[in-house]
């Protein structure tokens, strides 16, 4: 082939071809292009070739990549999925827990409410004992906490005599000073309560032991009504001998359990609860009617 080009280029050989034919010429000068040409492409395909393959490779690296890429975005889809689920128990546990949270208060707002009331009926009892003081004191009556309820004791023999439902003269100045204490505190209400001994009593005015701690305890409301106590704020109860406080088995406990009780009726409205039972009893009615 440098032969060839040689000639080409050799003023000598192209003059020598001077004689030659213009197809002559062509003729003679064409195989050696076309040799030079296959040359050249052979070159080209070679560097085309190694382009080739180099491109592949990057395919194949591409391809990989984007498998691996694919991979991880299944990966980080299963996470999102994963807490997506967390986030949901979460928000649950968050529900739950804002659910407790108010249960606790509400459990607590009882509870101060509570407190709030055990701290007023401790203060009103602490008040009743003051009131009292000088009659306490001297032993003439008690203040005691029965069963949740403030109660003044007022002991019977002193009131009354046996058998008898009218007060004695002593018994009366006593019932009177106890009324005027408890006129004092107009928002109160008070129930008298009569409680006997258990020997039976069968006369006509008191066929049993009922009727004679009935007929007592009105005697006593009487007397502190006029004491200026309002009607509404007493009445009247009888237990006869079923709530003794000591045995009636010697005289002593028999005297203790003939007594007089003025109960401190409590307000129902403060206490905890008091408006739920309220709202039942109202549907109750509702429902009846």
């Amino acid at each position: 082939m440098k032969q060839a080009v040689r000639m080409l280029y050799n003023p000598i050989q192209v003059q020598s071809l001077g004689s030659f034919s213009w197809w002559g010429r062509a003729f003679f000068i064409l195989p050696l292009l076309l040799g030079l040409s296959a040359c050249v492409s052979a070159t080209k395909h070679k560097e085309l070739g190694e382009e080739f393959e180099i491109s592949q490779k990057l395919l194949e690296k591409t391809e990989e990549n984007l498998q691996a890429s694919e991979e991880r975005v299944g990966e980080l889809e299963v996470l999102v999925a994963q807490l997506q689920q967390q986030l949901g128990r979460a928000s649950d546990d968050q529900e739950s827990l804002r659910a407790s949270i108010t249960q606790m208060r509400e459990a607590l707002a009882e509870m101060s409410q509570r407190k709030r009331e055990v701290e007023k009926r401790v203060a009103e009892f602490r008040d009743l004992l003051n009131r009292f003081r000088a009659l306490t004191d001297t032993g003439q009556l008690s203040v005691r906490i029965v069963e949740g309820r403030m109660v003044v004791v007022m002991p019977g023999d002193v009131l009354f005599a046996s058998g008898s439902a009218q007060l004695s003269t002593e018994g009366e100045e006593r019932v009177r000073q106890v009324g005027r204490v408890l006129a004092e505190l107009p928002d109160k209400r008070f129930q008298v309560e009569g409680h006997t001994d258990n020997v039976p009593i069968r006369t006509a005015q008191f066929p049993s032991n009922w009727e004679l701690a009935s007929a007592r305890a009105l005697t006593v409301v009487r007397a502190m009504l006029s004491e200026g106590l309002a009607a509404e704020q007493l009445s009247a109860a009888s237990f006869a001998e079923t709530q003794p406080v000591q045995s009636n088995e010697d005289e002593e406990g028999r005297a203790a359990n003939r007594r007089i009780e003025i109960v401190v009726v409590p307000d129902l409205s403060t206490l905890p609860g008091y408006e739920e039972l309220q709202r039942l009893s109202e549907e109750q009615e509702l429902s009846g009617l």
